[in-house]
């Protein structure tokens, strides 16, 4: 009710007019978002002129203001009051610190919120709950070479070698070229957050001091796929006109960055996109802007953006000698949905986006349905000593699932457990133990 009567640091004092059910300030922006170029660069404004629009905003468009990565998206109301929203896009850190210093209301993130920041805004409130963090798409580093370079797959491991310039040619790597040149982005992006995390640190290494360092996205893409002996890594919508290689994780198989792969969350190098939305004196305009860019409408534009939105879909999986024989008939005769379930570190609970996925698939199954005896949960795990032992906890983890879509009136077919097989990533750290602990939900 606070912000309602206008207590939000006197920004909404006084309330001027409204723009369909949201108040618009007598002065200053709107909604103000700092943090990630992946978001801000594009998805961000798009995702915003859609709020607008939906508000019944008139004359929605973009202003350059002048500062690199920044600009101001402004519509009008329908007495011709001005309403302006705000956009950096810095890199993920920026965005936390903003929340700090009361300089952003909503912080955009291409990584999740580390403990040290999670710690550092507790004055806010929780930020890892539930309605607080939002996964608003799912996205995947793409490793991108020049267009005419002939290398096809990488591991993690020469790929660490490779960012940490202990591998220097392309012939180390078993192609052909030279010295290899490196691309990378900025210390302040959550891109780099990202490949530091899943690629560098897991090796024990640090980024090559001689590496290119970009802060957009986009002249990154371009350099890399201007030089012949370049490679850097991006976010899925900025491959652009660079060639984009197939990785393998530990025992994984190689996976090129797929749609259908980096929505599943098996691509080694997929990766979430969030909005982070201080649970306390919240600006309404940022609530609004989290509740449109989840619903189908935001995610047709996280779509149209080149991200891969959270919508429920069904898959074909074509079956192959390396599956295990009853996932090959499995895959014969479903088809598998386009969200893998994952639970939150060290626990048996469903992580923040699992739960937000448990409304899709439920609308899923309702609308199409399959209520009765239509749906199998498959279930994997990490390696253990006992492969017993990973069988159980596999099918434990399905078991969690089910008990969620019971409640909900799903009378499912069947809960399997693979236990270990069909890896999607290394046993050897946490970060992978995670990826492989994972539920499927395939449909008749």
């Amino acid at each position: 009710m606070r912000l309602w009567l206008g207590v939000l640091m006197g920004l909404w004092l006084p309330l001027a007019t409204w723009a369909g059910s949201l108040p618009v300030p007598e002065r200053g922006p709107a909604l103000r978002i700092q943090g990630s170029n992946t978001i801000g660069a594009a998805l961000g404004p798009a995702l915003v002129k859609g709020l607008m629009e939906d508000q019944g905003l008139l004359k929605v468009s973009a202003e350059i203001t002048g500062r690199d990565n920044e600009q101001r998206i402004v519509g009008q109301t329908r007495d011709g009051r001005r309403v302006e929203v705000d956009i950096a896009a810095h890199g993920s850190s920026t965005g936390f610190a903003a929340l700090k210093q009361a300089s952003t209301d909503l912080a955009a993130a291409s990584r999740p919120i580390k403990d040290s920041e999670l710690k550092e805004l507790s004055a806010l409130g929780d930020l890892k709950s539930p309605a607080a963090e939002q996964v608003i798409a799912i996205d995947g580093l793409a490793i991108i070479l020049h267009p005419q370079n002939p290398l096809r797959q990488l591991d993690t491991v020469q790929l660490a070698k490779i960012f940490s310039d202990e591998a220097k040619t392309w012939e180390a790597v078993g192609s052909v070229g030279g010295p290899i040149h490196l691309y990378a982005r900025d210390e302040q992006s959550g891109t780099y957050d990202t490949f530091k995390e899943l690629v560098l640190s897991r090796q024990g290494k640090r980024l090559d001091p001689t590496a290119r360092r970009f802060e957009s996205s986009e002249q990154l893409s371009d350099a890399v796929s201007q030089d012949p002996q370049g490679i850097g890594f991006i976010g899925l919508p900025y491959v652009r006109q660079a060639k984009a290689l197939a990785i393998v994780d530990g025992d994984s198989q190689p996976m090129l960055p797929l749609n259908t792969l980096i929505a599943t969350e098996d691509y080694p190098l997929s990766r979430r996109l969030f909005f982070y939305l201080p649970p306390w004196d919240q600006n309404p305009w940022a609530q609004a802007l989290v509740d449109f860019t989840q619903s189908d409408k935001g995610q047709a534009i996280v779509a149209a953006n080149g991200f891969i939105a959270q919508t429920v879909r069904a898959m074909s999986v074509t079956p192959n000698a390396l599956m295990p024989e009853g996932y090959q008939a499995l895959s014969r005769h479903a088809q598998r949905l386009s969200v893998n379930f994952r639970f939150e570190e060290g626990s048996a609970s469903l992580d923040n986006k699992a739960h937000q996925d448990l409304g899709r698939v439920l609308d899923y199954i309702k609308q199409h349905g399959k209520l009765d005896r239509r749906v199998t949960l498959v279930g994997f795990g990490d390696a253990k000593d006992d492969p017993a032992r990973a069988d159980l906890l596999s099918k434990l983890r399905a078991m969690a699932v089910r008990r969620e879509l019971v409640k909900n009136g799903v009378t499912l077919r069947e809960v399997r457990g693979f236990g270990a097989l069909m890896p999607v990533a290394a046993n050897s750290e946490d970060e992978g133990r995670i990826r492989n602990r994972r539920v499927e939900v395939w449909v008749y």
